[in-house]
């Protein structure tokens, strides 16, 4: 039988019409190097896994770390050259065929969560901190993910000096979905770079070398709390796909606004429905407010930030808020400007029990982990103020709060991983009594992160809240400002308490020591401190750079 039969036998079986003379597919149109900031992470990802896989076991480590290290180096340089480029004003356009806006906000996220996901790693591969037997030095990472915690063949591999350097590649998988993720301009992009952020953070939290049940408990729990997240997300996708006839923000936002005529017979019942627009909006936000920490979708961050490793807690902490907000700032200024039913009341609502039950909650915590973890949650709050201001400004001052927020984050968990005793990371308030008379510089550096995280002038943290209360504020939410103020001064308690506890307690005989860590920690801690700093002595150029990249394209 000829080719040309086979060809049409199979045709004709399968109920397929050959194209008519004249007519062709059209190939995707995919701009790569609009692109290339998250080709570059997720090439280097996958490099990092064949790594894993030929690469022999001793000289993983360094390898992973420079692969990781030159791919958000690199990656971030292509961000520089597309804002250079325009694509940042000018040519902001939306790419790969409807799904990815590449605009100013884009790349000012993307900026900021390769910066973030850079500094952080260095943490990662710090190898000083945690000596074991026969004098390996080790990072905080099981020696053998895959045993069981206290088995014989953990201990071997503990003896051994094995670590798990697989953490580089699933960091950088996870720094790929969270650059799609802000940029996402369709329900299923959003959805798909969720799960590729998400997935990786929850192998990590798993893997701690210490307290390994606490680790894989709180691996768990957010596990479990992710996947409800997620069918939330999910089946508020299908709801509004259901109204609008797409996934697409553009034309989602046409139909809340009236200006498609045209209905989709297939969805004739459903188009339109302003049901199906609420219910699923609220899923989707409810999705999307579990990944920022905010009340009452917060119940995962406390245990989960107690229970990762610390590292991995300090770039959770920064970079997923960061790109969490990102999504959440461009659903709500370009899908759902023309909704009929204002959505500020119950985002005020939300931002003002989270500023309060963060900063209320924090007072009763006795671990330095936990306590940082519920001023997270009041950051957020403190973040949407900003948000609800529906204005340029609103905008601006998110992206610039984002951004200080996320050095000074990155930091303070670098210092948590110094302060030890012979269980690991000494966590709990009371081993930190007298610190700054052991270790000054240590303390030091630490009360520069709380002051900013409390927000007293000439830190980062002053200038950001100063930028989101102000464009609140001018945006008709001056209670929510007054409710933020309070807050500020509930947590900035806590704060001080801690900086109390560091400098004016007496040193207990017993109390932890702190470690000498590589150039790669002090590295993580000085780049948070001097962007702390500069932040809050001289914001303007950098108050400037996000208010230019505050215009979404549409």
């Amino acid at each position: 039988m000829s080719a040309t039969a086979v060809h049409n036998l199979w045709t004709t079986a399968g109920g397929v019409t050959t194209a008519a003379p004249g007519e062709r597919f059209e190939a995707p149109v995919i701009e790569y190097t609009q692109l290339m900031p998250v080709l570059i992470v997720i090439g280097v990802a996958v490099v990092g896994v064949l790594v894993e896989a030929f690469v022999p076991r001793r000289a993983r480590h360094y390898t992973q770390v420079f692969l990781t290290v030159v791919a958000l180096a690199a990656a971030f340089a292509a961000v520089v050259g597309l804002a250079a480029g325009g694509y940042a004003t000018t040519k902001a356009h939306i790419a790969a065929m409807g799904a990815i806006a590449i605009d100013g906000p884009t790349l000012f996220l993307q900026g900021t969560i390769l910066l973030t996901s850079l500094v952080a790693v260095f943490t990662f591969a710090e190898r000083r901190l945690d000596p074991v037997a026969h004098g390996n030095r080790v990072d905080s990472f099981a020696a053998q993910a895959a045993s069981v915690p206290g088995s014989d063949s953990e201990k071997a591999a503990v003896k051994a000096g094995f670590t798990t350097t697989e953490v580089f590649p699933l960091v950088l998988f996870s720094v790929a979905g969270m650059l799609v993720f802000p940029a996402a301009n369709d329900l299923l992009t959003l959805f798909v770079a969720l799960e590729v952020f998400s997935l990786p953070l929850y192998l990590l939290c798993a893997v701690a070398r210490r307290k390994r049940l606490m680790s894989q408990e709180a691996a768990v729990k957010y596990f479990l709390l992710g996947a409800f997240s997620s069918a939330f997300l999910l089946f508020g996708i299908a709801l509004l796909y259901g109204y609008a006839g797409s996934v697409s923000y553009a034309r989602i936002a046409q139909v809340i606004d009236g200006s498609v005529t045209q209905v989709d017979p297939a969805l004739a019942d459903t188009m339109g429905n302003d049901a199906l627009l609420l219910i699923g909006g609220a899923m989707i936000l409810t999705g999307l407010l579990f990944k920022v920490g905010a009340v009452p979708f917060h119940m995962w961050t406390p245990d989960v930030y107690q229970g990762a490793p610390t590292p991995v807690t300090g770039f959770m902490a920064a970079a997923t808020k960061v790109a969490a907000f990102g999504a959440l700032l461009r659903l709500l200024y370009v899908v759902l400007p023309g909704l009929a039913w204002d959505w500020r009341p119950v985002m005020w609502g939300v931002a003002i029990v989270t500023m309060l039950g963060g900063a209320i909650v924090a007072i009763t915590q006795t671990d330095i982990k936990r306590l940082l973890a519920y001023s997270s949650i009041a950051h957020a709050g403190f973040i949407l103020a900003g948000v609800i201001a529906t204005t340029p400004d609103g905008i601006s001052s998110v992206l610039f709060y984002l951004g200080a927020y996320s050095f000074v984050t990155v930091g303070a968990f670098a210092v948590v991983t110094l302060v030890r005793d012979a269980g690991g990371e000494a966590t709990h308030l009371s081993k930190w009594a007298g610190l700054g008379r052991r270790s000054p510089l240590v303390a030091a550096v630490f009360a520069v992160f709380l002051l900013a995280f409390a927000g007293i002038p000439l830190t980062s943290g002053f200038s950001g809240k100063f930028a989101v209360f102000k464009a609140a504020a001018d945006g008709g939410a001056s209670g929510l400002v007054v409710v933020g103020v309070i807050s500020s001064a509930i947590a900035a308690f806590f704060y001080i308490r801690v900086i109390v506890l560091m400098f004016f307690s007496e040193p207990k005989a017993d109390g932890p020591t702190v470690a000498v860590p590589s150039p790669l920690t002090m590295t993580t801690i000085a780049v948070g401190v001097a962007v702390t700093l500069v932040l809050g002595l001289a914001p303007q150029y950098f108050l400037d750079l996000a208010s230019q990249a505050g215009v979404f394209v549409r």
